[in-house]
């Protein structure tokens, strides 16, 4: 059972090198998550985390932005967004520039719910709660993202504009 399981997840991997590539492929992301520390905070890919500082936080230096977005709540409550899939840091400083905090941050994917769709080593991501929508997830095969974008925009702009598509609310103003 886990060999099949490990080949669905890994079957945008397999190629000519079979079963070899995979098992490169798989020890790496067995050595990755065994490298995730007991103090590093798991942040879940488009989800936020709340960390409370001890004092009063004056500014956050960030490792790398396109991995974790940081914002200050009333002072001492940081609010971490994983953007990316990745490993960072964030740094919290005091008015006179000492460390309160240096936090490692990790970025992952939130598999709850999530049901992969492999063609041809092409990768689709539904999110399925109960019903299953197309989501968007880093990696997926590039029509597909793209499509789901497209549609994505599509619904936020219908939204903005109210349902007569006039630009007006829809008491017709």
């Amino acid at each position: 059972m886990l060999r099949s399981r490990a080949k669905s997840l890994l079957s945008p991997f397999l190629g000519a090198g079979g079963w070899i590539g995979a098992g490169a492929v798989l020890a790496t992301s067995l050595s990755a998550n065994l490298a995730i520390a007991s103090d590093d905070l798991i942040v879940r890919y488009d989800q936020s985390q709340l960390l409370r500082m001890p004092r009063a936080v004056s500014e956050i230096i960030i490792g790398n932005a396109s991995i974790a977005d940081v914002t200050v709540q009333g002072g001492n409550m940081l609010v971490i967004t994983g953007k990316t899939f990745g490993i960072t840091n964030i740094i919290a400083l005091d008015r006179e520039k000492n460390v309160i905090q240096d936090q490692r941050i990790v970025v992952e994917r939130d598999e709850r719910g999530i049901v992969n769709l492999s063609r041809a080593g092409q990768r689709q991501s539904f999110s399925c709660s109960p019903n299953c929508s197309p989501t968007l997830t880093i990696g997926d095969e590039a029509t597909f993202f793209d499509q789901v974008v497209k549609h994505g925009s599509t619904k936020t702009k219908f939204s903005e504009t109210g349902s007569d598509g006039s630009g007006g609310d829809a008491a017709g103003q």
